[in-house]
């Protein structure tokens, strides 16, 4: 029948569409069941011996015996899930259409027994296991004690009967480690219904007793095999948060780097050898070796690690639940009669201490062994990224430069390298902080002007200052100023010498505003700056040279003397972008700046119309006579 319900049943079961939810779960550990069922039949017909044989009962319990710990083993497991088999099939009722469909399966696999449900099968085990006892029992009762076998049966006996003790006994373990185990996401609302008289008083004997406890008015019950479980538990609960938060700001990091695509970006890197190598290299690490890294850490150390963080939950609230039912039971210690309800509470307690001191040391032993084996994985995964890097740069080894340095000057080159590279960015950044800083200079309104003319007057310029960001005020005297606002400076510094804040005169208000909304106001000079492109006498400004476009028809000036466009020193080009020019050679400005406006190159045309970008400051403009 096990094996009906197991091989015919369940896989017709698995082909039903929608795939039916939790299915495979009620068939958990009836695999090993019926493995155990089959090797102790196998043992009875290895002595074919019949029940009428001398012996046949010698070989009955030696069977029995030589197979009790693998019997106790399977069954204990089975019989521990068979809670979950009647959940799941009170699920499938719920559904009318769905439950019919399953009826006729079972039917048409096992006409015979005219079953309507899986439990049917499922509950042969859990009967099977109780009748051993009744079995043995009753073959003793009929056996003469002069038999040969009779010590041996009575033995046998004794055997099921503990043997049944023990997995009634794992399984009511399994039920409270279920009941208490469980994180329940309730609203406040859900726990205020769930108050009643009997929940307020039973937290408020705990709360009395704890606070007894801390006050030294009654001794608290100390066990200390139990607190040093606990507390290494807490140890590796708190390394395993720890090592999963670093390896989340890991990825995150490797994440962040990978995004940035830079060999996306052109950068005109034509002809320039090193750089070419250096962008072959990172488009290698970003597309190929780091997302294979990120793929493994995720698959080996991330989620092993977030599964074994839920796996903490439940020794979690099992450990905060035996407090609750430890402050309960040392209420009841000192009685000498319980009441059942009583009796039960005691019981709980006794349950949930044995079973933690019983599981507990297992779940801390595996876990560790979890965290190092982790820790191994993670150093081979960054041996196998090392080794793929190292194989990457030797490819390109002798394509860079200082490649034929030994390691010691090697690495000397390179630290000097990176630190001057670290010096010019910071230079960098802090002037590009500097230029964004400075407010850009706008016209003022007719009101700003009057304003500003007032505060120079009153205060003096050196006292002018410019908001450069929004101003909100949240404390007394604060003003609420607008980026651009011109404002003269009173004190550096508020009246309990807070030198954030800075009293400031708007124009008839006064009030605070933080220093680091303010900068120097810069007045906009008379005259403009020098233009960078190439300075042309007036006569040349009616015709664009530089800039050529197909529709523009050149002027006649042949009345005004011409100029050209010479080039002053020899330039070689590095490029397919940029153009060789001679020292003496006429050229034709296309245009005096490059793609990015920058005006230290020109666009050219040369003789034979090729063009490129040569140096603006490599150009001269010379007089042509007619």
């Amino acid at each position: 029948m096990l094996q009906v319900s197991t091989v015919t049943i369940r896989s017709s079961l698995q082909k039903i569409q929608p795939p039916l939810p939790n299915l495979d779960s009620m068939f958990l550990y009836i695999e090993e069941v019926i493995d155990v069922s089959t090797r102790l039949l196998s043992l009875l017909d290895q002595k074919q011996v019949r029940p009428g044989d001398p012996l046949f009962l010698e070989t009955l319990c030696s069977s029995f015996l030589s197979l009790s710990s693998d019997i106790e083993a399977a069954y204990k497991e089975y019989l521990a899930n068979y809670n979950n088999v009647t959940v799941v099939e009170n699920s499938y009722k719920q559904r009318e259409a769905l439950w019919n469909e399953l009826v006729k399966v079972i039917k048409d696999a096992a006409p015979e027994v005219n079953a309507t449900s899986l439990s049917f099968f499922l509950v042969m085990p859990v009967q099977r296991i109780a009748r051993y006892p009744l079995l043995l029992q009753t073959i003793q009762k009929h056996t003469d004690a002069a038999h040969p076998a009779y010590a041996l049966l009575e033995r046998t006996a004794h055997t099921s009967i503990a043997l049944n003790c023990r997995i009634n006994e794992y399984k009511r373990f399994r039920e409270v480690a279920d009941k208490y185990k469980k994180t329940e996401s309730l609203t406040i609302i859900d726990k205020i219904n769930r108050l009643s008289t009997h929940s307020i008083a039973k937290k408020t004997a705990r709360l009395g007793q704890q606070l007894k406890h801390e006050t030294g008015i009654v001794p608290k019950l100390v066990d200390e095999e139990f607190d040093a479980l606990e507390g290494f538990f807490y140890v590796l609960e708190h390394g395993i948060l720890q090592l999963l938060d670093n390896v989340e700001t890991y990825l995150h990091h490797l994440q962040a780097f990978l995004t940035c695509k830079t060999e996306e970006f052109d950068f005109d890197m034509d002809g320039e050898k090193a750089p070419i190598c250096y962008k072959e290299i990172t488009t290698a690490l970003r597309q190929w070796i780091l997302p294979t890294f990120e793929k493994r850490m995720r698959t080996l150390i991330h989620k092993p690690l977030c599964d074994l963080r839920d796996l903490l939950v439940g020794p979690r609230n099992l450990i905060k639940k035996r407090l609750d039912k430890l402050l309960d039971y040392e209420l009841l210690e000192s009685k000498s009669n319980l009441s059942y309800e009583e009796q039960a509470v005691a019981n709980t307690y006794r349950t949930i201490n044995t079973l933690l001191l019983k599981e507990l040391p297992q779940f801390n032993g595996v876990a560790l062994q979890m965290i190092w084996r982790m820790l191994g994985t993670f150093t081979c995964l960054h041996k196998d990224l090392t080794s793929d890097m190292e194989q990457l740069f030797q490819s390109f080894a002798q394509q860079l430069p200082h490649s034929s340095l030994s390691p010691g000057v090697f690495w000397e080159w390179a630290e000097t390298a990176v630190l001057e590279g670290a010096r010019r960015l910071d230079t960098l950044g802090r002037s590009v902080q500097d230029t964004l800083n400075v407010p850009a200079v706008q016209p003022l309104s007719p009101s700003s002007q009057q304003r500003l003319q007032q505060l120079m007057h009153k205060h003096g310029s050196g006292k002018i200052y410019q908001v450069v960001g929004a101003v909100v005020g949240s404390r007394d005297l604060d003003l609420n100023l607008v980026r651009g606002e011109l404002v003269a400076i009173v004190s550096e510094m508020d009246s309990r010498g807070d030198k954030r804040r800075w009293l400031v005169d708007a124009g008839g208000r006064r009030g605070y505003v933080p220093a680091s909304k303010l900068v120097r106001y810069h007045q906009p000079s008379e005259d403009p700056p020098p233009s960078p492109h190439l300075t042309l006498p007036e006569s040349m400004m009616g015709v664009r040279r530089h800039s050529y476009t197909p529709e523009s028809r050149p002027l006649n000036v042949r009345s005004q003397p011409c100029f050209q466009v010479l080039a002053a020193y020899d330039f070689s080009a590095r490029g397919n972008h940029e153009v060789s020019i001679r020292a003496g050679e006429p050229v034709r400005v296309l245009e005096s700046h490059d793609k990015r406006g920058n005006a230290e190159w020109s666009l050219v045309e040369v003789r034979g119309g090729q063009r490129g970008y040569v140096p603006s400051n490599y150009l001269i403009v010379s007089p042509l006579r007619m």
